[in-house]
């Protein structure tokens, strides 16, 4: 094809249009499958790179949330911040709208702004939505994976498993053998780990896993309040509950208060995460640490040294996590 591959050229060993190729190469969906396999076959063979407007304005990083607003958030946006301003390099933020997967309307816009890397916050992609970034030489990295991404992809996580046994040992150590669980939602990686880490440091320390003590919901306020007031309202209530995140436990908070228990005489609550909120509740709220600003700092290192051709020492990093104690927990009334 020559030493400067151009969209005529491609479309002509396609046998298509340009406006086709246009169409692959903004991510657009009315393209048939195979058609779309022979053009990005193509493009990834002879290392087209599209020039665009984002070009002129600076490299940046996409980053990309099922969900934006909360605390998680912003702890999230602001260790991925530091690194880019650091690197000189701009951040655009994205959302799901609550799916785990963007919309095809994202991956057309990524491909027209070509960032130096996309980061997946809680959120990843299908199989055709990373083919596309693969074939423009636009590296990923998922944080927070929401289920198994593939030995490939590099992922930022945390130690999940140990911290709901941390959480779960913590709690047994004063004496609570009816301990109640509310996960988060069932379908993701990370709350399945918690909620696994939880029932082994039930069975290893002699109490046997009660099925009805453990609940999913998601990880707000409103999915820990529901389930903790179903929790409360059984005929053996449960004398603790390890929220799988921390604004659960403010959930868990609120359903006490309606019901006129008070923490931790009457129940001790352990949440999870440590954001800055639980310091401030009262009592201040026993949580297990996930380094959420440590995280967003090296998936942003990560994506960056992806970006000039350096590959990972490993493609998978799970940080530690450990226990912050404080006033929300005491030995069971």
């Amino acid at each position: 094809m020559g030493e400067r591959p151009t969209i005529a050229k491609i479309a002509e060993q396609a046998g298509v249009s340009v406006p086709t190729v246009s169409k692959v190469l903004n991510g657009r969906s009315d393209v048939a499958a195979a058609t779309r396999a022979r053009i990005e076959s193509l493009i990834q063979e002879h290392g087209y790179r599209r020039r665009s407007a984002s070009t002129a304005a600076g490299p940046m990083i996409d980053l990309v949330f099922n969900q934006l607003g909360g605390e998680w958030a912003m702890e999230m946006i602001r260790g991925v911040e530091e690194v880019a301003r650091s690197e000189g390099v701009e951040l655009v933020l994205s959302e799901c709208g609550g799916a785990l997967r963007p919309r095809q309307q994202w991956i057309e816009s990524v491909l027209n702004r070509r960032p130096v890397g996309v980061i997946m916050v809680f959120s990843d992609l299908d199989a055709d939505q990373r083919a596309q970034l693969e074939t423009r030489r636009i590296p990923f990295v998922v944080v927070d994976p929401v289920g198994d991404v593939g030995d490939d992809v590099p992922s930022i996580g945390s130690a999940n498993w140990n911290g709901g046994r941390l959480a779960t040992t913590h709690l047994r150590t004063l004496g609570h053998e009816r301990i109640a669980m509310i996960g988060g939602p069932i379908g993701t990686l990370c709350s399945r780990q918690r909620v696994d880490g939880y029932t082994d440091a039930l069975r290893s320390s002699g109490v046997e896993v009660a099925p009805e003590l453990i609940r999913w919901a998601d990880f707000e306020v409103g999915g820990g309040y529901r389930e903790a007031l179903a929790l409360l309202r059984l005929p053996d209530p449960p004398t603790a509950i390890f929220a799988g995140s921390d604004m659960q436990a403010l959930g868990v908070y609120q359903a006490a208060r309606e019901l006129g228990l008070d923490i931790p005489r009457d129940l001790s609550v352990v949440g999870y995460d440590d954001l800055p909120v639980a310091q401030w509740v009262t009592p201040a709220l026993t949580t297990v640490h996930q380094p959420l600003h440590q995280m967003a700092e090296l998936a942003a290192r990560v994506v960056l040294d992806l970006s000039r051709g350096k590959t990972p020492t490993a493609l998978r990093l799970d940080l530690a996590v450990d226990m912050q104690v404080r006033q929300s927990t005491a030995q069971p009334g």
